[in-house]
């Protein structure tokens, strides 16, 4: 059975969707929830269920991401998973950190990548006139957004969509789109779900 750590960094419905995927047959289970601010209510949604929660805080290492880096890695490791799961942890994570768990470490990201990686990704899709919008999981490494594609959701864009009714809808397939992935590459298979 694989050990998932699962960060956050706000309300944490991705954390929800992943840990509450892992039951039964799934080949993996959550070990830990990590967020960056002890004000993520992501925290106590996952120690409702059950999943233990942990806090680093970004903010006594302002200048320093090297200390704030290695203090996370030592949380994450001393729950021994072997998966981390970023969903909605809004830090930028270095080589220091992501080498340490390369090909370990998945990410969702709101945008169909490569297009519109970092910040504002629906108000942007929507700019540039596109028909369809989504989200990706991916294998993070140290470039932002970036790394093996390891799945995709589309959602159509309507002519009345404000970024945040796309948004919406954009979420609610992150929801289908990342436990359908998790449990897939806990399962040791890295072949793209592709979800429409």
């Amino acid at each position: 059975m694989k050990r998932v750590a699962i960060l956050i960094s706000g309300g944490g419905s991705n954390m929800v969707a992943l840990a509450q995927s892992m039951t039964g047959a799934h080949p993996a289970r959550p070990c830990l929830v990590l967020a960056n601010s002890a004000d993520a209510g992501g925290l106590q949604r996952a120690a409702d269920m059950g999943v233990p929660t942990a806090v680093v805080d970004h903010r006594p290492h302002r200048g320093d991401r090297a200390a704030f880096e290695e203090e996370l890695h030592g949380v994450v490791a001393a729950h021994r998973p072997d998966i981390v799961c970023l969903a909605g942890f809004m830090r930028v994570l270095t080589e220091g950190f992501v080498g340490r768990w390369r090909g370990r470490m998945i990410n969702i990201h709101p945008s169909l990548l490569p297009k519109y990686r970092g910040l504002g990704t629906h108000a942007r899709a929507l700019h540039a006139g596109e028909a369809e919008h989504g989200c990706t999981v991916h294998e993070v490494t140290p470039a932002l957004d970036d790394g093996p594609i390891l799945g995709q959701g589309r959602v159509p864009v309507r002519a009345d969509d404000t970024p945040d009714s796309l948004a919406a809808r954009v979420l609610e397939m992150e929801h289908r789109l990342y436990p359908a992935v998790l449990r897939r590459f806990a399962a040791g298979d890295r072949t793209p779900i592709h979800l429409p």
